[in-house]
């Protein structure tokens, strides 16, 4: 037995262990501690979901209502519809692409969205000219965006396929703007407007002389006579101010039609979760309803009662009789479309009657 000094020492010893074996334990829960909370940093900083910028191309100025009331509060709604995670930066007035370029810029990836004409790459876009037909009466814009839109999702053609189709929005019907009063065919008779698409083979029948260019260069080409005129909608003479630089508007209700698409990458779209899609077709759906298919008929309003009252200019309703000989010689544009659309393999006729009869449901709606 140890006695004395010796258990003493012993018991020192054990004593002295213990109080080892302890700050050991301590020290290995302090470790485990860091470790787990390290561990479990990297999966904190996994789960956060990166802000996905898009990058959208149009033609229109900035201060145009196509970018301040719509482009710009569409992307505002869709960051806070997809809590942040999808972010739209607009670049207006062709500042990334050239109006003609935009379909297939996005195509190609240049832009992840983009807003244009269908029409100013005619021929790419066969089906989709329906709309643009003269002869079909819209009432206003609510009326032709609505029937355009609806009538694209039913027909779903293969031209649009490349990109996600987001919505169409029109301007519907337009007018003459000239320098100088046209008051029938014989005004009309060689003189050089501006039109894009089926509007300049309309005028063309009528015995004007069509200059395809996007409504950005028409002020120029008015200013300096390249143009003596244009057709579209009456929202130009405020919002391109072309109220400056012509004298008279000739209202031809009959004559005009102007298809607007929204699109997106495939690639892009593809790439967005199944969440914020849905947010952005949702979101997209409302825009269009209160904003994209009646947005030129408040332009159009802006305008009779802003520029045109201030650049004092006349306003010509044609008779009646001069208003059927116009339409009498527009009228095989509309068999020319059906006549393309059956060589193509398409049902041109069924395609044209769709479109009439969405026309006459919706103008009874919308008048």
């Amino acid at each position: 037995m140890l006695k004395g000094k010796s258990l003493r020492f012993w018991r020192s010893l054990r004593a002295g262990r213990m109080v080892v074996a302890g700050l050991l334990m301590i020290l290995m829960l302090a470790m485990s501690a860091g470790c787990d909370k390290e561990a479990s940093a990297p999966a904190s900083s996994a789960g956060k979901v990166e802000t996905v910028e898009l990058k959208l191309a149009h033609f229109w100025p900035a201060a145009h209502p196509a970018e301040t009331d719509l482009v710009q509060p569409w992307a505002k709604e869709v960051e806070q519809a997809t809590n942040g995670q999808v972010k739209i930066i607009s670049y207006p007035g062709e500042t990334l692409l050239k109006a003609a370029d935009v379909y297939g810029g996005v195509k190609d990836g240049i832009a992840d969205i983009g807003i244009s004409c269908f029409s100013y790459t005619r021929g790419n876009f066969p089906v989709s000219e329906v709309f643009e037909l003269p002869g079909i009466t819209y009432n206003n814009s609510k009326v032709a965006s609505k029937v355009a839109w609806e009538g694209i999702k039913e027909l779903n053609p293969a031209e649009i396929q490349d990109t996600h189709l987001l919505m169409v929005i029109t301007t519907g019907p337009g007018d003459l703007f000239t320098k100088k009063p046209v008051r029938n065919l014989n005004d009309l008779k060689g003189m050089e407007i501006r039109a894009t698409g089926l509007s300049a083979a309309t005028l063309q029948s009528l015995g004007a002389t069509p200059v395809a260019m996007p409504q950005s260069d028409a002020y120029e080409a008015l200013s300096k006579g390249v143009v003596k005129g244009n057709l579209g909608p009456i929202e130009v003479l405020q919002g391109w101010k072309q109220a400056e630089v012509t004298s008279y508007i000739t209202k031809t209700p009959f004559l005009y039609n102007t298809l607007f698409f929204v699109t997106m990458n495939e690639d892009k779209w593809n790439s967005l979760s199944p969440e914020n899609q849905q947010a952005i077709e949702k979101t997209t759906q409302q825009y269009f309803e209160q904003v994209g298919m009646g947005l030129w008929d408040k332009q159009n309003d802006a305008a009779m009662n802003g520029a045109i009252k201030e650049n004092g200019m006349e306003i010509i309703t044609l008779s009646p009789e001069e208003a059927d000989k116009w339409i009498k010689l527009v009228g095989p544009v509309q068999q020319d479309f059906v006549s393309r659309m059956d060589k193509q393999g398409f049902k041109g006729q069924e395609i044209l009657n769709k479109v009439k009869a969405l026309a006459d449901k919706y103008n009874q709606e919308y008048k």
